[in-house]
């Protein structure tokens, strides 16, 4: 009974930490989005770059406005066309963020943009909505908009849909040359490109582990210390030199950055002749890790 009970608190902490990370991604691409992407008018696909190009031509509707309308819209039929499928944390990042858009443009209206630098501005234009993405992508949800059309392309179609993406985000910035002038448009195409890089680079970042592979003679302290100070486990493999003909032991094992640091210090202290090699990797799926719920 006991153990089911912490089974079940696990998951409500698991589920908790996934809430308070779904609510920070979407702040930060908020606060992304409306301070430096709308006054700069960078067009750097989605949603809001269509809002943000669509908005230079009407005087009726705001980018604000514009993206909430979009946004709720793709909400509406991602739900009729996929159901009950369609995902909690996509919706509830879509209905968080065009609230959040609407109380700023009260709030704070912005009629210029903070600086005159405009790559400074792009900058923040990027990093905040990539690190917010990768944190809600990283969690297994979405933060809608045109993520929503490629759910459905997936369902119905067999279209790459992460090219098919790409080449509207890419349209949407080559746009922006078109209704704002030369400059602004390379800057939503130099955003464009590094929004691509950065959201991945941030998702590996994020779950960047260190992979050990320790050669000793006596495994058992390393282990010990590995079991008891880190809470992970580890594999003990029997080896045997090609050169030396000595038997030997491997020692396999995953920690998190900041333990890696501490376990290599540890092996250093209990056997100063091993032998290690230190990796990094970012997909690990396992008990202590990623998926263990």
């Amino acid at each position: 009974m006991e153990a089911g009970e912490n089974r079940n608190m696990k998951i409500t902490k698991q589920q908790l930490s996934d809430f308070l990370i779904l609510n920070l991604g979407t702040i930060l691409i908020t606060i992304g989005i409306y301070f430096f992407k709308f006054p700069n008018n960078f067009s750097i696909g989605g949603v809001s770059g269509i809002a943000i190009v669509v908005g230079h031509y009407t005087s009726v509707l705001s980018p604000t406005m514009l993206t909430n309308i979009l946004s709720i819209s793709l909400l509406i039929v991602g739900f009729l066309v996929l159901g009950k499928g369609f995902g909690f944390m996509t919706a509830y990042s879509t209905i968080l963020m065009s609230v959040l858009l609407q109380v700023l443009e009260i709030v704070y209206p912005m009629t210029e943009p903070f600086t005159n630098q405009p790559f400074l501005e792009l900058v923040f234009a990027v990093l905040l909505p990539s690190v917010g993405s990768a944190m809600i992508f990283n969690i297994g949800g979405s933060n809608g908009g045109t993520e929503i059309i490629a759910m459905i392309f997936k369902k119905y179609t067999s279209v790459n849909i992460g090219k098919a993406l790409a080449f509207s985000d890419f349209i949407i910035a080559l746009a922006a040359c078109v209704a704002f002038g030369v400059e602004t448009g390379l800057y939503s195409l130099l955003g464009l490109v590094l929004k691509s890089f950065l959201i991945d680079y941030v998702i590996e970042s994020i779950n960047l582990c260190k992979y050990f592979t320790i050669i000793c003679e006596n495994p058992q302290g390393i282990c010990q210390y590995i079991n008891r100070e880190l809470g992970h486990s580890a594999t003990i493999i029997r080896a045997k030199g090609a050169y030396s003909g000595q038997e030997k032991y491997l020692v396999l094992v995953i920690v998190r950055r900041m333990e890696a640091v501490q376990l290599r210090r540890k092996i250093r202290e209990l056997d100063s002749s091993a032998f290690m090699t230190i990796t990094n990797t970012s997909e690990i799926i396992g008990k202590g890790f990623r998926g263990d719920l």
